[in-house]
């Protein structure tokens, strides 16, 4: 069976929508915003790009779902983010950043906002940990966890231009 198709697009000031088509050529998104609620839209599949419902979700909502659909990683040693008031969050630095080429630890995203860069994703690869002197390129996702605040100020100080 072939993987799923699934699109990422950044929605600037909302944040992130998830496109996937099943194996049944049916259009499936998720819209998840900034203030860590969700909109779920299924489409027409006479029309893929005519809305047949959408369903907003709250945070709670959300992880109530998430644990629905992937029971198998219930474990006693994981830590649930959203139990314990923080969010994790992908962010995408554009090409045009005022990042782009400096190192990390000038953003000051911790010290300032409280969240941690705890990975960047690179074509090359993921780099774990990434350390101050780590050095951002235009396309890294940096993967941010924190409260909700400090995510949308690390948003904020990451999409400088």
């Amino acid at each position: 069976m072939p993987a799923p198709r699934m699109r990422t697009t950044p929605l600037p000031g909302i944040g992130v929508q998830y496109d996937l088509t099943t194996r049944e050529h049916q259009h499936l998104s998720v819209v998840a915003h900034r203030d860590g609620t969700r909109t779920v839209n299924v489409y027409r599949s006479d029309d893929p790009d005519a809305c047949a419902h959408s369903l907003h979700l709250s945070g709670a909502e959300t992880a109530s779902l998430i644990d629905a659909l992937t029971p198998e990683h219930h474990s006693s040693s994981l830590l649930h983010t959203t139990d314990l008031g923080l969010v994790a969050e992908r962010i995408e630095l554009a090409a045009v950043s005022a990042w782009n080429g400096k190192v990390l630890g000038d953003t000051r995203i911790r010290t300032d906002t409280g969240a941690s860069v705890v990975a960047v994703l690179r074509r090359s690869g993921a780099i774990p940990s990434p350390t101050p002197d780590f050095r951002l390129a235009g396309g890294d996702t940096l993967i941010v966890i924190g409260t909700r605040e400090g995510v949308e100020a690390a948003a904020t100080i990451l999409g400088q231009e």
